[in-house]
């Protein structure tokens, strides 16, 4: 791997590690919040008895878990790059009783299976954070059975997701941000239209589909967003870092004033969307 993507594979991981605490408080919300998506990844797999499916990105467990209580024979290999990320994914499959799951931390781009391993593959919400997004793909396709499937999801453009966008935009409107680099891992970075499609249709993969999956953020209160933002969104703390704290303190009211403009009655259910596209070997 070139040393510049190996260099924000370790970054990542040390962020994931050191936000994973407050994807632990928050695991509910979120998880209640991304269930949509995991729902139609399912939907695509339809996974069987004996499967043996691989969940990439997984952080605390998502679908992975879900989807090994539907395998009477199968198992679910749960994988992240950050080891603190899946001991809460195993503490949670310990609440649950869910028993036929393995965690694996590793880097998606050099996965430590044989090929033609696995019947499926789920990988909700990592691909726009794989620094080499066709090696990733090219990795999944290796470790697939012949006839397996894929189906991942990624975030659709900021205009439908006003519940990144809020916090953000007043970040970047009232601090000098420089731009990530064009194709740097980021929240939108795969939201034009086609581009999972074609990168599966690069590594390989044939009867590809997306669909677009709404989701809501149930925050019920300003307050609530904000905290779970300031808990789990590295780009958000890691901007707000480099925050005076008179200028944290605008940042945090003028987003107030937009959740509070855009939901009076202050019940905060924000609307989300999302593509979930999916493909065969």
């Amino acid at each position: 791997m070139e040393q510049q993507l190996e260099q924000i594979r370790n970054q990542q991981k040390e962020s994931w590690n050191k936000f994973s605490s407050g994807w632990k408080k928050w695991d509910t919300l979120v998880m209640d919040f991304l269930k949509p998506m995991g729902d139609e990844i399912i939907r695509s797999l339809h996974p069987q008895n004996n499967d043996v499916i691989l969940d990439i990105a997984a952080g605390t467990g998502e679908p992975g878990l879900t989807i090994a209580t539907k395998l009477n024979g199968g198992k679910v290999i749960i994988t992240d790059l950050a080891e603190d990320m899946l001991a809460i994914a195993r503490e949670n499959a310990a609440n649950r009783g869910i028993k036929n799951i393995e965690t694996v931390a590793c880097d998606v781009c050099e996965l430590p299976f044989a090929d033609n391993t696995f019947d499926g593959i789920s990988c909700r919400f990592g691909f726009m954070f794989f620094p080499d997004m066709l090696l990733a793909a090219k990795e999944m396709v290796r470790v697939l059975k012949p006839g397996g499937k894929i189906a991942t999801a990624v975030w659709n453009v900021p205009e439908k997701n006003f519940w990144v966008t809020a916090i953000m935009g007043t970040i970047n409107r009232n601090m000098e941000l420089s731009p990530p680099p064009p194709g740097a891992p980021g929240m939108f970075r795969c939201a034009k239209d086609g581009l999972i499609a074609d990168l599966f249709a690069q590594a390989g993969l044939k009867n590809i589909s997306q669909t677009e999956v709404a989701g809501k953020l149930n925050c019920k209160t300003a307050d609530g967003y904000w905290g779970m933002q300031t808990d789990v969104a590295a780009p958000i703390v890691a901007a707000l870092g480099k925050a005076t704290d008179e200028m944290r303190e605008k940042i945090k009211n003028e987003t107030y004033e937009l959740i509070n403009q855009k939901y009076p009655n202050g019940n905060v259910v924000i609307d989300s969307s999302a593509l979930v596209i999916y493909g065969e070997k």
